[in-house]
């Protein structure tokens, strides 16, 4: 039967549906009262174990005094850890369970689905809640994902007799050692693992912080130059960036690094107020307030980093930066709670060269989700992860978001990719040894913060021996770069279906770099170090013990829930895989259910003591069969207990035998006897002290284990970056196969010469609907040649455009205006050239015949509309805004996709703010613009003011093009999406209405009116 305490904590795990309350922020509390001791306890030590001489200790608080209840130690512990983690969830270990109490049970409990019960003390019931330990991840998720609470894990530690003797005969001390909050995830099973989850500091002046509008919001018409620093990191991989930017591209640069948790200084609490938070406020972000600390300068994170931070690199922050990184790294410490951690010293972003995309643009594209319903499904990162590895995923995740401008970065990452196209075996085999790799960035991030166990040993073991098969590859691949002839002349054959494959071999140079990164010496001696120390079997066996010990407390519940449910509570107990019948106490404490997860010849104490383990299990043996024959008992057995020791047992008529009944019993029943045998008494204590040795010996040897792989860190660090690249480069292979991708051309024109090109995302859910897409060209600011570019498959890939023939005609045009019905692609041209252009410089095949595009700084959208209430603006001033950013901030190298500008206004306003937009584009920007549009009289200013390549001798920056609709003369059409040169001077939107169902009266009146007017 279960104990009267044991039922109590259990019966909290019957379950009830709740209504959410109201969330608190939490913010460290500097003061607080402290509660009184419990009742009184009589506790008996040897006098040897106590402490002699004066104690070196501070003098306990007086808490008789204070006039407070009289708790529990438990209760009184758990109040105390309340009062100092203020507004964080506390979460209790007591025993096999984590348990709430107060405040925090009668609020959370409901939420959480358990019963809230009420604690009888000497001070009155107090309300308690609680579930068994292997349930906090799933609890925890609640907690910190769906509540956004921060929540405080108080573990238990059992005091030595002088820790007791100090705290008054406490048998345990319970006291935080992590506060778990959205940010500082490491290694919970609910993080997301093809995600980074990053913790952002933001650093301001708020001296020089502006309010944000209180009128008609006019402060947001205008630049904000405030200065600020970030400062953001992944806890659970150790990568660290700083960058120095200004109020105004806040918005954009959080949409790219989508933190999970967003800290600023508590002084700006009061002062809510200002416009930083009304940026903020747009995406939701979750925001911590941290206390404001002494700066700690760059020169002193060093104790937090993997490796020191070279001078020449200190040098290059600016305060700014430095102090974003203060408030950040010295918040993540206070929620680790004294974990050691090694960070990867920090990058700074405004040294990366990479294309920059501002909140708007990643939305209209859709880069990560897709702008109706927030989905991962039909956005640009789903249609092209073929990944193989999580480090992989949240690496090309990074890419997307932030594809170079560097050529030579982005040739070496496309060589990569193209070797991998002509050589499918090294591609299939370098993919099965990554799907045999961990999470090697994670796994390794484990160890430093000292929380891997011998599971993660053995995963860090099988990725550095899969790392050290892929060196060999490639390694063969980098001296040889030999093709198969076969396979070479399957590949010509493959040409014809637009993947372009070089067609001559040669040495495969691309892996130089990679292999110069690998450092294979030290990791490959701690993999066998682990291989020749851990006992996979003894770690089977462990798991399994592991398992029955959560189906007895599991059973134990359901046997509580029996006795004091509801068919409903039963139904609310968790569900899972039907577990074996938990073992018997006396089996779990014999001899043969004690496992070990190190090899005997791990080393040499291990093996001396095993095999001294060994002779006392034979000694066992041969003890057994002496008191059997002695007592004349063939029923006796050998056992331990925790009650009664070591023990002999016999049964059935054994019981009454001569030799039997000449001993004591401790233990009898009508069929069985149990008495003590000093040789067994003797014996036993010894096979017991040599199990306590050798579990000691296998954690001294973990802990070596555990500081070979911190010694090892940046090398395994660099090794796994590189498995992510080639990753990346091995699932673009595969994807450009599968979807006849092309090898773009990148240069540093500033021309975009695309062939038959398609959108990455459309044109997969066309194809599943058994429907195909409709190619189209973007020659923006491409020059006109003789003859028209064609993909030229035995030609170089990599030839820039210095190569390129002289032009004989004008150019193209730098700024494309496309006209054309509703419903005919417009807009799906545009965004697919941006997507091109990001796919491109990812270092990505892509999909169209030809694609020379040179290297793009920056793309913007203005595609689609929506209002923003929250900060009281329209949707007309809504698409002024984004344009009025795109019209300040784009450059000659920059790519601007434009919809549907001025259509929130009257026609007359909005084709005269339509054409103003477009005549700065052309003319002042002058960068590459595809800008669709529905006011026809566009085309007719653009002849007006000269604007038209046929204007100035050929040399006008404005061309046109549209879609149109094919009409069959009885009332039915289809759609052309196919672009042609010229204007479309109809909509045709009443085609739309019927499409869309209006009733037939409505489309009748609508007809009405349009021949009235025309």
């Amino acid at each position: 039967m279960p104990s009267a305490s044991s039922v109590s904590r259990l019966s909290q795990c019957i379950q009830h549906r709740p209504s959410l309350p109201r969330l608190g922020r939490c913010i460290i509390s500097r003061s607080g009262s402290t509660p009184s001791r419990g009742k009184k306890t009589k506790s008996s030590f040897k006098l040897d174990d106590l402490p002699q001489g004066l104690v070196n200790a501070a003098p306990l608080p007086d808490v008789q005094d204070d006039g407070g209840p009289a708790y529990p130690t438990v209760v009184l512990q758990a109040r105390r850890n309340m009062r100092k983690f203020e507004n964080c969830v506390l979460l209790t270990r007591v025993g096999g369970f984590y348990e709430l109490y107060f405040e925090h049970a009668e609020e959370y409990g409901p939420l959480l689905n358990l019963k809230v019960a009420q604690k009888k003390t000497n001070a009155g019931p107090v309300p308690m809640a609680g579930f068994p330990f292997f349930q906090l991840e799933r609890f925890l998720r609640t907690l910190v994902l769906d509540l956004n609470c921060y929540v405080a894990i108080a573990e238990e530690f059992p005091n030595d007799p002088g820790d007791r003797a100090r705290s008054g005969g406490l048998m345990h001390d319970r006291r935080v050692t992590r506060v778990i909050t959205p940010g500082t995830l490491i290694d919970e099973n609910f993080i997301d693992p093809y995600a980074n989850n990053y913790v952002l500091g933001i650093h301001i002046d708020h001296e020089a912080l502006p309010s944000s509008s209180t009128g008609n919001g006019s402060d947001d018409l205008g630049p904000l130059p405030t200065p600020i620093g970030l400062a953001w990191l992944d806890v659970s991989t150790g990568q660290f960036y700083t960058q120095a930017t200004t109020l105004t591209s806040l918005s954009s640069i959080l949409s790219r690094v989508g933190p999970r948790e967003i800290v600023v200084d508590e002084v700006l609490e009061s002062r809510r107020d200002h416009h930083l938070f009304s940026v903020l406020a747009e995406d939701k972000h979750f925001i911590t307030f941290a206390p404001r600390e002494d700066f700690l300068p760059v020169s002193e994170w060093r104790p937090m980093l993997e490796s020191e931070i070279p001078a020449q690199t200190i040098a290059g922050f600016t305060l700014i930066e430095a102090q974003a990184g203060s408030l950040l790294l010295q918040y993540v410490k206070n929620r680790l709670q004294g974990l050691s951690m090694k960070l990867q010293p920090p990058l700074r972003h405004d040294n990366m060269a990479v294309l920059a995309m501002d909140k708007n643009t990643m939305r209209a594209l859709e880069i990560k989700q897709t702008i109706r319903d927030g989905t991962f499904k039909g956005s640009l990162l789903h249609a092209v992860r073929r990944t193989a590895t999580k480090g992989g995923a949240r690496l090309l995740d990074f890419w997307l978001s932030a594809p170079s401008t560097c050529v030579d970065t982005i040739r070496a990452r496309q060589d990569l990719v193209e070797y991998f196209i002509q050589n499918q075996d090294q591609r299939d085999e370098i993919t099965m040894l990554l799907k045999r790799s961990h999470d090697s960035q994670r796994l390794v991030q484990k160890f430093a913060f000292g929380r891997g166990d011998a599971d993660d040993l053995i995963g860090l073991s099988d990725t550095i021996r899969a790392v050290q098969d892929i060196f060999v590859i490639l390694i063969k691949a980098a001296e040889v770069g030999r093709v198969d002839p076969v396979e070479s002349s399957k590949k010509k054959k493959r040409k014809t279906r637009g993947t372009k494959i070089a067609s001559t071999t040669q040495p495969a140079p691309c892996f130089a770099s990679l292999l110069s990164r690998i450092k294979l010496e030290e990791p490959v001696k701690l993999a066998e170090r682990i291989r020749m120390s851990i006992d996979e079997e003894g770690l089977v066996l462990q798991h399994q013990n592991e398992d029955s010990t959560a189906s007895q407390l599991l059973s134990l519940a359901e046997d509580v829930v029996a006795i004091e449910g509801t068919q409903g509570d039963a139904a609310s107990l968790p569900k899972g895989p039907k577990k074996r019948k938990p073992i018997s106490i006396r089996d779990h404490y014999s001899d043969d259910a004690t496992t070990f997860t190190m090899k005997p010849g791990a080393s040499p104490g291990l093996q001396e003591l095993h095999a001294r383990l060994s002779a006392l299990s034979q000694e066992k043996l041969e003890m057994g069969d002496v008191l059997r024959e002695r007592l004349g008992a063939p029923s006796l057995t050998l056992r331990w207990t925790p009650s009664l020791g070591h023990i002999c047992h016999v049964k059935g008529k054994d019981v009454r035998a001569e030799g039997v009944m000449s001993y004591t019993a401790v233990g009898s029943s009508r069929s069985t006897r149990t008495f003590h045998v000093e040789e067994w008494t003797t014996l036993g204590q010894r096979v017991h002290q040599t199990r306590f040795e050798i579990g000691a010996e296998e954690t001294r040897m973990f802990a070596e284990l555990r500081a070979a792989v911190v010694a090892n860190l940046v090398k395994l660090r660099h090794n796994a970056s590189v498995l992510d690249e080639l990753d990346i480069a091995t699932s673009f292979a595969r994807l450009a196969v599968e979807q006849e991708l092309t090898r773009p051309v990148l240069d540093n024109s500033t021309a975009h010469t695309i062939i038959g090109g398609r959108h990455p995302t459309v044109e997969g859910g066309l194809r599943e609907q058994g429907r195909s897409f409709t190619r189209n060209d973007c020659l923006v600011g491409h020059t006109v040649f003789a003859s028209p570019p064609t993909p030229n498959t035995d030609s170089n890939p990599t030839q820039d455009s210095a190569s390129a023939p002289t032009p004989l005609q004008a150019s193209e045009g730098r700024l494309w205006l496309i006209t054309g019905p509703n419903m005919a692609g417009k807009s799906t041209y545009l965004r697919q050239n941006a997507l091109i252009t990001i796919l491109a410089q990812a270092g990505c095949y892509v999909p169209a015949s030809h694609a020379t595009i040179g290297i793009v700084d920056a793309i913007f959208s203005r595609v689609g509309s929506a209002d923003n209430l929250y900060r009281d603006q329209s949707t007309f001033m809504v698409e002024m805004l984004e344009t009025a950013q795109i019209l300040r901030y784009a450059t000659p190298r920059s790519f601007v996709i434009m919809d549907e500008i001025g259509r929130g206004t009257t026609p007359e306003d909005g084709e005269a703010v339509a054409f103003a937009c477009l005549h700065h584009l052309a003319t002042v920007n002058r960068c590459r613009v595809l800008f669709a549009t529905h006011f026809h009289a566009l085309a007719d200013l653009v002849h007006e003011r000269g604007l038209h390549i046929s204007s100035d001798g050929g040399r006008g920056p404005v061309e046109m093009y549209c879609t149109d609709v094919e009409e069959d003369g009885e009332g039915g059409f289809v759609y052309v999406h196919k672009l042609r040169k010229g204007v479309n001077r109809q909509s045709h939107a009443l085609k739309v209405a019927q499409l869309a169902g209006l009733p037939e009266t409505v489309i009748t009146v609508a007809k009405e009116i349009l021949g009235e007017r025309h």
